[in-house]
């Protein structure tokens, strides 16, 4: 096993920064701050992340995903929308149903540009948290309704395997998955984290599954038959989700959040909140945009 050591690489601190996205086509880093309701675009400098433009919305978000020709795809608080290239904001389905304490969470695209996102709770309710697929047609496809806390989501090199994370129990499941049709498997389990949560994931190009382990100050990765192969530290205990990046996606960026820490805590861990990167020796499976499908202003929907 390899042990790597992360660097800080950027300036701004988030309170928790999250789904991390390479977009190849304009060659920048998308990421939220999920609590300050934050989408952020940047530039690589080296290593480094320049921060240029940043979008507030109300509320909190879950993530943010880019189409081809620039249409922003937003997970709001309980409902998607899309911020088009010329400004225009577009609703679209609600996520959480009226009278439920949930929130969304991570997502992320499939191979076919898909959009999946999940929920969290913000109350005492427990394995009742949901995984929902945005389709063509607006629709939504329910893949999880038992989840604890979902979480990170990630396809193998040839998209025909699916892997999700459930934070609370500590468990990476996968299934088979067809990217053409959108046909789901059976879920069954990867992985069990058992010291510290597994939280935001991604793939590299040899089908290695590299995972954030909140709690642990680590990004851990996993070879496809789920044996530990790298570690990655980061100097803060919060790392929440990873993407390679980088027009070789040759780098591995990693965002943390300074949530949940008490004031004393940031003399031991002053980058917290920042984002992080390294090299780890592998390239990325590259993160597919948003196909632009399932919302547009003509669509009607029932929320």
């Amino acid at each position: 096993m390899t042990t790597y050591a992360a660097t800080v690489a950027s300036v701004e601190r988030h309170v928790l920064a999250e789904g991390p996205v390479w977009d190849a086509s304009t060659e920048q880093v998308l990421w939220v701050d999920i609590v300050k309701g934050q989408a952020f675009e940047g530039l690589l400098e080296g290593d480094r992340i320049l921060q240029t433009n940043r979008h507030d919305f109300d509320g909190t978000i879950g993530a943010a995903v880019r189409s081809a020709n620039g249409d922003l795809l937003v997970a709001g608080q309980d409902q998607l929308f899309v911020v088009t290239a010329a400004g225009d904001t577009i609703p679209g389905p609600k996520i959480v149903p009226d009278g439920t304490s949930s929130r969304t969470n991570d997502g992320a695209c499939d191979p076919s540009g898909r959009f999946l996102i999940g929920t969290l709770p913000l109350d005492e309710r427990t394995g009742a948290e949901i995984l929902v697929r945005l389709e063509g047609s607006g629709d939504l496809t329910c893949i999880d309704e038992d989840l604890f806390l979902s979480n990170g989501l990630a396809w193998s090199p040839d998209g025909r395997l699916f892997y999700n994370t459930d934070t609370v129990p500590g468990i990476i499941c996968v299934r088979d998955y067809e990217p053409a049709t959108g046909a789901v498997g059976l879920r069954r389990e990867h992985l069990r984290i058992t010291d510290g949560f597994p939280d935001g994931i991604c793939t590299d190009s040899r089908g290695g599954l590299w995972v954030a382990i909140w709690g642990a100050g680590e990004i851990r990765s996993f070879s496809p038959e789920g044996k530990h192969e790298n570690t990655v530290t980061v100097p803060c205990p919060h790392p929440s989700s990873v993407a390679f990046v980088g027009p070789e996606l040759d780098l591995l960026l990693i965002t943390t959040s300074s949530r949940d820490l008490a004031p004393a805590d940031f003399q031991t861990y002053p980058d917290a909140g920042r984002l992080f990167t390294a090299r780890v020796g592998v390239t990325g499976n590259p993160c597919s945009p948003w196909s632009g499908a399932g919302i547009t202003a003509a669509t009607t929907f029932n929320t």
